[in-house]
């Protein structure tokens, strides 16, 4: 697409992780840039603070007056904006020019080198790693990552001279079927999304479409526990990674001294890489630093700058994310909303605290991912020494009948569960003593971390 006759940029839904990334891009390219969200969030507070204005006022009346004048407006809106969202339908009755997001992303993406992070889960952290990574080199990197990277306090980085961009390529929708990589890196293909695909074998057919997109002679780099389900053409090269099976790149042994991980790693030549300092707790980090020095030994990143990268690596906000941390409590955010995701971040703590007792708050994320995955769900909550559960956010969906948590409360077998309104979550947890507590989930649980950080520090 021809963005020269553009200068006006509105977003409907800039409040998301995704299209927030798009706004700054935009916004950094001096492209006048606004837009609309629901509900005042963290990410629309600071791209306020940048100087992107945000209405959270779905009527005509609050259109901006330059987004009135439709030849030099360009419209990009996510899919969680409902069909008939007053200003979208006017956008569309008057024929301005509207992109989705994964359209928009994927102009700026096939324009350049690309690499697409791809995966079920672990796509956010990955990115966030390969981009730091790379990062530290002459070339560089533009990235879109689906967090805020606590390295760059941001979901974007934006190196206008680079050849290469990075994005987190989304199965949700089919949107990355937008993008046609040269190096294709997925993570896992788990059951998920299936008002989307219906069947898990339709799931695995769309990673497999996805990477048939890869340029001629480009990469292909998975998870070795994925190889069997996934399709290869001569034509690109292709890599495996794993911590606990053969593989191109190798996990040989992992060490745990002060809290630090240093790993030993076995490269596609033959050569080895000793003693990795690696700060992020769990076995999940671990494969996703795999991952990334994969695509670092593709692009003959030097092992000094991998090294340096790897140990200073903080993390993305709300991936196990530290909020309190004394000799009498633990406190941790995560964003893991996906059964396996939720098995991860459980075991990781285990690993770090172990004989300590153990408490989750869990908020599910879609009524179809609840109706779908709620055995999945119990038994993974089920390695907790106490499940506290909220309602299911409903995010893009409506209500659907005889769903509720309780689909996921009903089968779990710890003794010590509760079911509280997130209304009511804040008295429930003031009379309580943890010594060990993870909040989880992808929709506005966060929003109430600083209120549940306070509780327990002032105890």
């Amino acid at each position: 697409m021809d963005f020269s006759n553009i200068n006006y940029v509105y977003f409907l839904g800039i409040g998301g992780i995704g299209m927030s990334a798009l706004a700054r891009y935009f916004k950094e390219k001096s492209f006048q840039v606004a837009g609309y969200d629901k509900t005042p969030s963290v990410i629309t507070e600071d791209l306020s603070r940048h100087e992107i204005p945000v209405w959270f006022d779905e009527s005509l009346d609050a259109l901006p007056a330059e987004a009135l004048n439709k030849e030099h407006v360009l419209i990009i809106y996510t899919p969680a904006i409902p069909s008939n969202h007053p200003q979208l339908q006017y956008f569309i009755k008057e024929n301005y020019q509207l992109l989705k997001r994964s359209e928009a992303l994927g102009f700026i993406f096939n324009a350049r080198n690309g690499i697409a992070v791809a995966g079920s889960h672990g796509k956010t952290s990955v990115s966030s790693l390969v981009s730091w990574i790379l990062d530290g080199t002459e070339e560089g990197i533009t990235a879109f990552i689906g967090g805020i990277s606590k390295n760059f306090q941001s979901n974007l980085v934006n190196r206008p001279d680079s050849n290469w961009v990075l994005a987190e390529a989304d199965e949700f929708d089919r949107s990355f079927h937008r993008l046609f990589p040269d190096i294709t890196l997925i993570t896992s293909i788990d059951s998920d999304h299936l008002d989307i695909y219906g069947t898990r074998e339709a799931i695995v057919q769309s990673f497999n479409d996805f990477i048939a997109q890869i340029k001629e002679d480009g990469a292909l780099i998975i998870n070795a526990r994925i190889e069997p389900e996934i399709e290869v053409d001569d034509s690109i090269e292709y890599y495996t990674y794993s911590t606990t099976e053969e593989a191109d790149v190798q996990l040989m042994q992992k060490k745990v001294v002060d809290g630090k991980y240093y790993l030993d790693v076995a490269l596609p030549n033959g050569e080895m890489l000793e003693d990795l300092e690696f700060n992020l707790p769990g076995d999940l980090n671990v494969e996703n630093a795999l991952a990334a020095i994969t695509v670092a030994y593709l692009l003959d990143v030097s092992e000094g700058i991998l090294r340096d990268r790897l140990a200073s690596f903080s993390g993305v906000i709300r991936r196990f994310d530290y909020q309190l941390k004394t000799e009498s409590i633990v406190y941790i955010d995560d964003y893991a909303h996906h059964p396996r995701e939720i098995s991860s971040t459980i075991n990781a703590v285990r690993e770090i605290y172990p004989g300590k007792k153990l408490t989750g708050i869990f908020q599910p994320h879609l009524f179809s991912r609840t109706r779908d995955l709620a055995i999945e769900f119990a038994e993974a909550l089920d390695l907790l020494d106490e499940v506290i559960l909220l309602d299911i956010y409903p995010a893009r969906e409506l209500p659907m009948e005889g769903v509720s948590s309780e689909l996921i409360f009903n089968k779990l077998l710890t003794k010590e569960k509760y079911m509280v309104h997130k209304e009511q979550l804040m008295d429930f947890l003031k009379d309580k003593k943890y010594e060990v507590l993870v909040t989880m989930g992808a929709g506005d649980i966060d929003r109430l971390v600083p209120e549940i950080a306070k509780i327990l520090t002032n105890r």
